[in-house]
């Protein structure tokens, strides 16, 4: 019996440690599986928002004239708290429960060598002492303060007007208490978790980095025409709510600057290309590691398998067309037609093999999802009756 049947490979997720998540535990808002959602959503997305709420309503600055941007009507801060910081939260479940099973695929399906059983193991220890480390989210929140907040979001994202939250002046930004808990709580809290999206992508890089040094039994007359990695594909379906989340951030910053700064859409094209890229790049860069693995995996099918078929044909020839056939063997029925079917159907599926575990249907979907929350500024540009009788002629 091959090792690799016996090798017992625990669960993989890449959400189920680290201090926070042991915090959250003992906070009961969330259990062992990432259970009680509602209730982690609604504390942690109230902690960010209801403060600012109740700061600029004492302070005057919830509505009414004497900000440009009164604390209800900034687009921005509502989406980042009411709608991206819960689809930071999701994505947690959704991956938990999609790629919980990927490390059991890759022994199931007979793809991890005996003799690179260790290595493998390995790999999964290291990914899930990173994911613990009490460090790293240390080190996390160092940045969010140290860089975040003090150097990026004062000096880079804030919108160049007198707002709730602070008001410009020479000498930088001057905030106001409602600005305060901004700075210091809840756009801490976001990027944080925003970050630790970035740390956890980047231990599966990692680890699928490792296992992409390993030599794989890659077969290239697998069905899923990737050599048996195409369980790998369906993982980016479970990081589109993080791929929705992005699309709304960028939406909510895009809407402030149309609304309160007179900028248009079309001034925003570069930021929205970088952001499809880079969403793109997060959730498939870390698959094309095995792209050397599967071109090579391809090479060789398509030079052994192509051996293959010249002898079966020439024999066949011989056979069949050549007078080669032993005399009173019918053609009709005969099992070297469906032979000679099966191998041109393993070394199609061969020629046609790819050499990345992605899919051209999870890159749309994706793209779909990053792109969601920016459509509804389209009507920033044109009315919706006019907008929909465009669409109407696109599509008829």
């Amino acid at each position: 019996m091959n090792k690799s049947e016996d090798f017992k490979a625990p669960d993989f997720s890449l959400v189920l440690g680290g201090p926070l998540f042991q915090l959250l535990r003992r906070s009961h808002l969330a259990g062992d599986a990432l259970e009680l959602l509602r209730q982690r959503i609604l504390v942690i997305s109230l902690l960010a928002w209801l403060p600012l709420l109740v700061l600029s309503a004492l302070e005057g600055q919830a509505l009414g004239k004497n900000v440009a941007v009164p604390f209800l009507l900034d687009v921005e801060v509502h989406i980042k708290f009411l709608v991206a910081l819960p689809l930071l939260i999701i994505a947690e479940l959704v991956v938990h429960q999609r790629m919980r099973f990927v490390v059991k695929q890759f022994l199931e399906r007979n793809l991890i060598p005996e003799r690179a059983l260790p290595r493998f193991d390995g790999a999964i220890a290291s990914a899930f002492r990173l994911r613990n480390s009490v460090l790293a989210e240390v080190l996390l929140i160092a940045f969010v303060y140290g860089v975040g907040v003090l150097i990026i979001w004062r000096q880079y994202t804030a919108l160049a007007t007198a707002t709730w939250y602070a008001v410009p002046t020479g000498e930088g930004l001057k905030l106001s208490f409602s600005g305060v808990w901004y700075g210091y709580v809840s756009l801490p809290i976001f990027q944080f978790l925003v970050m630790r999206w970035y740390f956890r992508i980047f231990i599966w890089l990692r680890f699928l980095w490792q296992v992409s040094r390993l030599a794989l039994s890659l077969i290239p007359t697998h069905p899923d025409r990737v050599g048996g990695l195409g369980f790998l594909s369906n993982t980016a379906y479970a990081f589109v709510p993080l791929a929705v989340a992005h699309g709304g951030l960028l939406a909510g910053n895009i809407a402030n600057r149309i609304f309160y700064l007179g900028a248009t859409l079309p001034q925003f094209k570069i930021e929205i290309a970088v952001l499809v890229v880079f969403v793109l790049c997060m959730v498939f860069g870390p698959l094309l590691l095995f792209a050397p693995q599967l071109a090579e995996a391809k090479r060789t099918g398509n030079r052994e398998y192509g051996t293959l078929a010249e002898r079966y044909v020439r024999e066949f020839d011989v056979k069949w067309l050549r007078g080669g056939a032993p005399a009173g063997e019918p053609l009709v029925g005969s099992g070297d037609i469906q032979s000679l079917a099966d191998l041109s159907n393993s070394f199609e599926v061969v020629r046609t093999m790819g050499i990345a575990p992605v899919t051209r249907q999870a890159i749309v979907q994706l793209l779909a999802a990053t792109l969601v929350p920016i459509v509804p500024l389209a009507l920033t540009m044109m009315p919706l009756e006019e907008l929909l009788k465009k669409l109407i002629g696109i599509v008829f």
